[in-house]
């Protein structure tokens, strides 16, 4: 898998590119090199000719061809020992994406309707230097007022968005961010003891979401779910956001399946092409 600076993945696992019909024959060239791209599974693995035929189903004749053009380009690199590696370019393209642009943009519309039919503040954010970025806030006239706003730079230890992006991280960094981090009662509900918190961050592993039950405002409660990416890494959250009264936890549940409903669709709306 190779990831840009913003760590969402370029290219992705192998897949199974037999089912990949192209449109028509001007793009036929185009899938077939990407299917060989695609067949990378890591950014320091090397395969051979052969190897890139089996996993991208191309004819060994036709994949070496456009092995060999893709390795002109830049975009493959032959070593000495015969065996092909994701090249540079690859790497200077992906320095391109917009990628908090890019997320809002696709995310909007979703997002839009996520909160009609909920009646609930929706947030999308990021993890950014241990701290919550949030790309998007979208509310409707009679949702919640929560006091965010994008942009903004928020704690992540005590949100749903929070507790889902550094439930999402490697065991090392998520150490270093709870050993080093203040963890301060903004509420009484807060958790601050650094067990507890790396007993609630591996529920929400486990389950596959987060709640901020009064945590970072004594009157809000939240639901938030994971946006991934094609190799399964966690590129973002959605979070909807109401008032403790009205949202109980027996609300929970069924607000939990809406998320994971539009996290789906944001995932295939950004990444959809590259799984085909």
């Amino acid at each position: 898998m190779l990831v840009n600076g913003d760590g969402v993945s370029i290219v992705g696992p192998a897949v199974n590119t037999a089912a990949m019909a192209p449109h028509n024959k001007k793009n036929n060239l185009v899938w077939k090199s990407f299917s060989i791209l695609r067949a990378f599974q890591h950014s320091d693995e090397c395969l051979t000719s052969h190897e890139l035929s089996r996993r991208a189903n191309l004819p060994k004749a036709s994949c070496h061809r456009l092995v060999q053009t893709l390795e002109e380009v830049g975009a493959i690199v032959r070593g000495a020992n015969g065996r092909y590696r994701l090249g540079m370019l690859l790497s200077s393209l992906s320095q391109n994406v917009a990628v908090k642009d890019l997320l809002r943009e696709v995310g909007r519309p979703l997002l839009v309707d996520l909160s009609a039919r909920l009646d609930m503040t929706i947030h999308l954010g990021m993890l950014e230097n241990d701290m919550v970025y949030y790309l998007s806030k979208i509310a409707t006239p009679t949702s919640f007022v929560s006091h965010t706003r994008s942009g903004a730079r928020l704690e992540a230890y005590c949100s749903g968005l929070g507790k889902v992006l550094l439930a999402a991280l490697q065991e090392d960094e998520l150490e270093s961010f709870i050993l080093e981090g203040k963890l301060v009662a903004l509420t009484p509900h807060t958790i601050t003891d650094r067990s507890a918190l790396r007993q609630e961050l591996d529920k929400v592993r486990r389950r596959g979401f987060a709640v901020d039950d009064c945590e970072a405002r004594i009157d809000t409660r939240c639901v938030a779910v994971p946006v991934r990416d094609l190799s399964g890494k966690v590129v973002a959250a959605i979070s909807a956001t109401g008032n403790a009264r009205m949202v109980t936890l027996n609300q929970i549940p069924p607000i939990h399946g809406e998320l994971l409903r539009t996290a789906q669709k944001f995932s295939e709306k950004l990444f959809d092409g590259a799984r085909r």
